[in-house]
């Protein structure tokens, strides 16, 4: 990181450069061999090309003179003496620096040092901060050059950079319906469940046809002629099918699970009644919520210097440009798992606070007396002592998710062959395998934190201690408890749904001139994030409350000698579920009887 700010230059990025080395909308220091560069550009914010119809690529760099300008023409300049009175009117000098604007029609040669004619009206776009041509046969040459020829790492950091107002609007959108979805649980009802499982099936639905029907657009969009353009149409068709798939297969389990809405519900409100013994873990989500937007603010920053390391080299005329560092461009890779781990660690420290919070409200023999500050001293415990727990468990969710990333990208490879159908269906196989293992993984994570909150013990040891009780004890209501955890994550399948819906309307407007799949992406991941934040608080304590009930029947009997340390609320609720278990596995066991009475010889 400190590599990568010390060698890279944002600036050249976010704001544009010229042909001699000077940042656009910036004080500059000069370059030496380059006498032009070095120049002040505070008033000069505009990337003007002398040639924008006629732009070609030659050894990786563009032919035409690039210019810092105080504004763009908006009017078509015919003559050198209409770019001399535009000079002079705006104070936006078109020619070369060292040739001043009276001299513009004296000189015999200025045709060389000045814009070709006719120059085009422009317009300032936020893509580098360019002065787009207006015209369409200079704007398809000029975009068909420009954008293309741009590597891929810098097309979509100007996505992410030229849609800068979108991602933040965005986020601002995702943060506000996490936390409705937070008060909705915390007062949840059977109506509530239904109203929220409609919204869930609406908003799946209509995400995927908003998908197809993107789709459709760009395919008989006949004027599609740039690679951004293609990008995007080739993710929204990825995007498209992975939505539908991911709506078929949870309106299916939301119809299997139906009847066990009811349940779900006071298990819910059992939840509720755990955290209203400690109603500050509600704001838990707020302080991981601000580390998150300062760590990701910071590795954006990172990433952009990664994006524009390079040393200043001297070429003819006096220009300069930028020879990227070997290897320091493609250290993205490495960043890109200090972000997942980074990431998860944030995610389980608040896991772990929760869980420690639970653990010392639980197993409090006076329940009208709550012990004094619970969510304090559970933070301080972690800090002291349990830092390792938390580093190991959200390295396993790295570790395995590395693999992930790679076989995506082989299997993204691959699927451009025709040759590769064994291939592509192992790897495709394989990243199921890892995704199965990523969920289960962050169960037993969950679990290893509860048990170590209890007994104190590291993260091996919590974790095989947990997979023991909950073995043991599966049978009580394992079932209603994962009903409890999916009806959860469809929470945060919603907030998800109706930002990516936000984020598809907004990027649209400008599919042209950005990679917005990649910000997208992006968007979808932070929504997932915060909502993951703010809604795992239910699922942690459910989980806990669960794992300390298993610890309970462990070491009590529910006599004087021994008395349970849940309440009486949680005992009936359990009792009711035991009840429906008993039932359920009668009525199973008499079909079997039923069914190998026919079937025995007479």
């Amino acid at each position: 990181m400190g590599y990568s700010v010390a060698a890279g230059a944002t600036g050249r990025l976010l704001f544009g450069y010229d042909s001699f080395g000077n940042v656009c909308g910036k004080k500059n220091s000069p370059v030496e061999g380059a006498p032009l560069s070095g120049q002040d550009m505070t008033q000069k914010k505009h990337v003007f090309f002398m040639n924008s119809c006629n732009l070609e690529v030659k050894d990786v760099r563009l032919s035409s003179t690039v210019l810092c300008v105080a504004s763009c023409p908006e009017e078509q300049l015919d003559t050198l003496e209409e770019v001399q009175l535009f000079a002079n009117t705006s104070g936006s000098f078109l020619c070369v620096y060292n040739l001043n604007s009276f001299n513009y029609t004296q000189i015999p040669n200025a045709d060389l040092l000045c814009p070709r004619l006719p120059v085009p009206p422009s317009k300032s776009f936020p893509l580098f901060n360019r002065c787009i041509p207006q015209t369409p046969e200079c704007y398809s040459l000029f975009a068909s050059v420009l954008i293309n020829d741009v590597d891929s790492l810098h097309r979509i950091l100007s996505g992410i950079m030229s849609g800068r107002d979108t991602v933040l609007g965005l986020c601002i959108l995702a943060f506000a319906l996490s936390l409705a979805m937070m008060f909705t649980f915390r007062f949840i009802t059977t109506l509530l469940v239904h109203i929220f499982i409609a919204l869930i099936v609406l908003g799946l639905l209509f995400v995927c046809g908003v998908l197809w029907w993107l789709y459709y657009d760009y395919t008989n969009d006949l004027s599609i002629e740039l690679d951004t353009e293609r990008e995007n149409m080739k993710c929204l068709l990825g995007f498209a099918i992975v939505s539908t798939v991911i709506t078929a297969v949870l309106l299916i389990l939301i119809y299997v699970l139906r009847k066990r809405i009811k349940l779900t519900v006071e298990l819910l409100q059992v939840t509720n009644k755990a955290i209203s013994s400690s109603p500050f873990l509600l704001f838990q989500p707020l302080w991981t919520f601000a580390i998150l937007i300062f760590f990701w603010v910071l590795w954006v920053a990172v990433l952009l210097s990664l994006g524009t390391a390079g040393a200043a080299q001297v070429i003819e005329g006096g220009q300069v440009e930028y020879k990227p560092l070997l290897g320091i461009r493609y250290m993205w890779w490495y960043h890109l798992i200090g972000l997942i781990w980074t990431s998860e660690f944030i995610l389980a420290c608040q896991q772990m606070t929760v869980a420690g919070t639970v653990v010392t409200c639980y197993f409090n023999r006076n329940k009208s007396d709550p012990p004094d500050r619970p969510i304090l001293s559970s933070l301080s415990i972690l800090f002291c002592y349990h830092q390792g727990t938390v580093v190991k468990g959200s390295f396993l969710i790295t570790v395995v998710r590395i693999p992930r990333a790679v076989l995506v990208y082989v299997y993204n490879t691959l699927k451009e062959k025709q040759d590769g159908a064994l291939s592509r269906c192992v790897s495709h196989c394989c990243c199921c395998c890892f995704w199965c293992l990523d969920k289960c993984l962050r169960h037993l994570n969950q679990n290893a934190y509860t048990t170590t909150a209890i007994n104190g013990t590291d993260f091996c040891t919590s974790a095989k201690d947990a997979l023991k009780l909950l073995s043991k004890n599966s049978s009580h209501f394992s079932s209603v408890n994962c009903f409890g955890d999916f009806i959860i994550f469809l929470g945060k399948v919603l907030v998800v749904c109706f930002t990516v819906f936000g984020g598809l309307m907004a990027f649209n407007y400008h599919r042209m001139l950005q990679v917005w799949a990649i910000p997208l992406l992006l968007v979808a991941f932070f929504a997932y994030l915060v909502a993951h934040s703010f809604l795992s608080v239910f699922e942690t304590v459910l989980d806990a409350l669960f794992l300390c009930f298993a610890v309970d029947l462990e070491t009590n009997d529910g006599s004087s000698e021994k008395p349970y340390f849940m309440d009486q609320e949680f005992l009936n609720f359990v009792k009711r579920i035991n009840k429906l278990n008993t039932r359920a596995q009668r009525n199973k066991n008499s079909l079997t009887s039923e069914e190998g009475t026919e079937l025995r010889p007479l």
